[in-house]
């Protein structure tokens, strides 16, 4: 064992020079600067984490001097993945966007460990442009908003078609999830998934349902990603 630990840390390729690494470190640190530039500027202010730009802004240059230090040497390599086999990595769970943008880092990362630095250069301007592109060009957007509607109403109120009316006005489709009984029995809650059209007034919207049920408590959020409740 103790061979084997001599070896990886004595057996360094001869390609590595301080110019080479000095190059990859420069290049790889410019690139996760366009990389987070490009995250912030294509993110809404809800979904944007500071966190994940620096995350952004650090991987290449890591991923690089890792991809350079390992080269052909598979000791060393082995050695690595040990080490990475014991590390675990807690995060909040994204969307898929970030997880887009961690594997953009990585490519990034690795095209200036194997020194393709023109490529890598081009790579990430292109993929850049594209993605501010496709953000301020607002492509792939959702033609509705889903939002999650929870309306309250009092227990001789028949909810049978009783908001339909309404929905329909401020939606393109909508569907009832789940009733519900609240204060003892002595209230409904309807619990629907709403699309609402574009530039639809929510407070139009609210405004006509608490007259039709009684001015009770009316709850309209963003709809879970994997959830409906």
């Amino acid at each position: 064992m103790d061979t084997l630990f001599n070896e990886i840390l004595t057996n360094v390729s001869s390609d590595i020079t301080v110019i080479s690494s000095l190059t990859a470190m420069l290049v790889s640190l410019l690139l996760g600067t366009g990389i987070a530039v490009t995250y912030r500027r294509s993110q809404d202010s809800a979904g944007y984490q500071r966190s994940l730009a620096v995350t952004l802004f650090m991987l290449p240059i890591i991923l690089s001097m890792i991809i350079m230090f390992i080269g052909s040497n598979i000791a060393r390599a082995f050695s690595l993945a040990g080490t990475l086999s014991i590390i675990r990595f807690r995060s909040a769970p994204g969307d898929a966007k970030d997880i887009g943008f961690i594997f953009f880092d990585i490519a990034a990362g690795l095209a200036c460990g194997v020194g393709l630095y023109g490529y890598a250069a081009l790579f990430t301007a292109v993929l850049c442009i594209a993605l501010l592109i496709v953000e301020k060009a607002h492509f792939f957007k959702a033609k509705a908003i889903r939002k999650l509607l929870k309306i309250t109403i009092p227990e001789d109120l028949n909810y049978h078609g009783a908001f339909d009316g309404i929905l329909s006005k401020y939606s393109t489709e909508y569907s009832l999830l789940e009733i519900r009984t609240t204060d003892l029995g002595s209230l409904f809650q309807l619990v629907y998934s709403v699309s609402l059209q574009n530039g639809a007034n929510e407070q139009e919207l609210l405004n006509e349902l608490r007259c039709r049920n009684g001015n009770l408590t009316i709850i309209l959020a963003e709809a879970p990603n994997n959830s409906c409740k």
